[in-house]
């Protein structure tokens, strides 16, 4: 049935956007939308056609608009939900670039490695940046335009960081609490190691990569 397809899409799109990663392209899926529109089109184009050519008695006049109306619905309301599942993987990629967690191609056995050492500091790094396999070839391009942008953009303000978190800060030192194993961190007041459970009093503005990456919470 007409609008099924789309419904489904919209459904993908809704649960994408509860999750902190991108889920694969669904590719099949839009390709069957798109394939749906063209056969909506072409009866649009049928039925305009008819109603030029063919003199419609009266009494059918009212259903042949009414099929018209219908079909063009079904067009519009395909191409509204194709428009809002790209959106919202634009928008997440976005939000991913200002969160400056960059997604590269990875391979299966980097995927396989990164299964057998969940433990591994360098593993929510790269599980994050391995969300550039779930991207379509266009929002791959996309994603290395905006890039561009943002780097040129932030050129321009060399002294301030733009990626940071909106919100002041309400306290310049704030006791955070490690969620996972990590590695040696340098900052300027010192070295701290990242052992799960373990407590820090830290500058905020040394850690707030590291919370958004998951690693540490403030508490």
């Amino acid at each position: 049935m007409y609008g099924d397809q789309a419904n489904k899409l919209i459904l993908e799109a809704r649960r994408s956007n509860n999750l902190s990663e991108l889920p694969l392209h669904q590719h099949t899926l839009v390709k069957d939308i798109v394939e749906e529109i063209g056969v909506l089109n072409k009866d649009v184009e049928y039925l305009n056609e008819q109603q030029s050519v063919e003199e419609i008695p009266a009494s059918e006049a009212r259903v042949h608009q009414c099929q018209l109306f219908v079909t063009h619905l079904c067009l519009r309301r395909n191409k509204r939900c194709l428009l809002a599942y790209q959106k919202m993987r634009a928008d997440k990629i976005a939000e991913f670039l200002w969160l400056n967690i960059d997604p590269v191609a990875g391979t299966e056995t980097t995927v396989s490695h990164l299964k057998e050492d969940s433990d591994s500091p360098l593993n929510n790094t790269l599980m994050s940046k391995l969300v550039l396999l779930n991207l379509s070839h266009s929002e791959q391009e996309y994603y290395k335009q905006y890039q561009d942008l943002v780097l040129e953009f932030k050129s321009g303000f060399a002294d301030i960081d733009l990626s940071g978190d909106l919100e002041p800060p309400t306290d310049i030192f704030i006791d955070v609490r490690v969620l996972k194993n990590g590695g040696e961190v340098q900052t300027e007041y010192g070295v701290f190691n990242l052992i799960k459970d373990s407590q820090f009093y830290v500058r905020k503005l040394d850690v707030d990569r590291l919370i958004q990456q998951g690693y540490l919470e403030e508490i």
